[in-house]
């Protein structure tokens, strides 16, 4: 399977193939590393941020990101939004643990403050 048929299936396509976890089109996606088609890199950026605090990840795993975001035209007070936006799916602890790791990974030191 080429990566271009992936990206020409529609979302119910693109659905099936992740829902019967299609190894063909997987290892397609990592190997070309594919991404997405419709999400802008910032919106994808963004997403990823908010699925870093979703899972609880480590402090380098945010400065990636947070790099890749701002490059991707994201400002930093958009990145805050999306931990303000995603509370109320991952919960207010989730969001206390994701603050001071996003601080640093946009040169901030919270510990450093009053």
């Amino acid at each position: 399977m080429d990566v271009e048929v992936i990206v020409a299936l529609d979302y119910v396509g693109r659905l099936r193939r992740l829902a019967i976890s299609d190894s063909r089109a997987m290892d397609k996606i990592a190997e070309t590393g594919w991404e997405s088609t419709t999400l802008s890199p910032k919106t994808l950026a963004l997403t990823r941020l908010a699925a870093l605090v979703a899972i609880g990840a480590s402090e380098p795993s945010f400065g990636d990101l947070a790099d890749a975001a701002v490059g991707a035209g994201a400002t930093p007070d958009e990145i805050v939004d999306v931990l303000i936006g995603v509370k109320a799916v991952v919960g207010a602890p989730r969001i206390v643990a994701a603050a001071p790791k996003v601080a640093l990974a946009l040169g901030y030191d919270l510990d450093g403050t009053e």
